[in-house]
């Protein structure tokens, strides 16, 4: 027998990924590559623990005229909840990987920005997977502040916050994103997190 995907190597472990026995080499360079892999893979696990995102450019990064301080996301925990919650959702959508969420995250901040300017431009992405991201965070953002405003009589979170939870969230995802491209170490991270008001832990402790 031979690895399901090199066909040459003696293969070492079982990969839900192809449904078949590869070696460590394949599952080492073609893991989130080639291969869809479950969150739930225990070989995938494990390399989460050792993995080291590549190094980034601060200077790549978008948005960074944006100020993000600790007082800000505490005084926003509810909110930011609500987004990484709606987030975290697209780790069920079949094909959804880091990279549309990037995506989604960089529309959903240029639509806030304009919001914020007072304008209202609906930036959407092409890409469905990334639009579909964008459409259900929003969505759930817009529900949120609706429920606070109804419940509190006041319309208390601006569009500011929202911006600034979810540009948060965007350099969140640039330190967490493997590079892969099937990689979903974000979305991972965020399906991780417990609920707010189950565990006080903070949405900031990564792994």
């Amino acid at each position: 027998m031979t690895c399901k995907i090199c066909e040459k190597r003696r293969p070492r472990r079982s990969c839900p990924g192809v449904s078949g026995e590869i070696c460590s080499l394949c599952c080492g360079t073609e893991r989130e590559n080639s291969i869809a892999c479950p969150l739930d893979c225990p070989y995938l696990q494990e390399a989460r623990i050792h993995e080291k995102p590549p190094e980034i450019d601060p200077e790549t990064i978008p948005n960074l005229d944006i100020r993000i301080t600790d007082e800000f996301l505490r005084s926003q925990e509810p909110l930011l909840a609500v987004a990484m919650r709606e987030f975290a959702a697209g780790v069920n959508v079949p094909g959804v990987v880091d990279f549309d969420v990037r995506e989604a995250l960089d529309s959903l901040v240029r639509t806030y920005r304009t919001r914020q300017s007072g304008l209202y431009y609906e930036d959407r992405p092409a890409n469905l997977l990334a639009a579909g991201i964008h459409d259900r965070v929003q969505q759930g953002l817009e529900q949120f502040r609706q429920a606070v405003a109804e419940r509190s009589g006041i319309h208390s979170i601006r569009d500011a916050d929202i911006l600034g939870v979810l540009v948060f969230l965007q350099r969140l995802e640039y330190r967490l994103n493997n590079g892969r491209k099937r990689g979903r170490a974000f979305l991972d991270f965020l399906s991780r997190q417990p609920a707010f008001g189950e565990e006080r832990r903070s949405p900031l402790a990564l792994p």
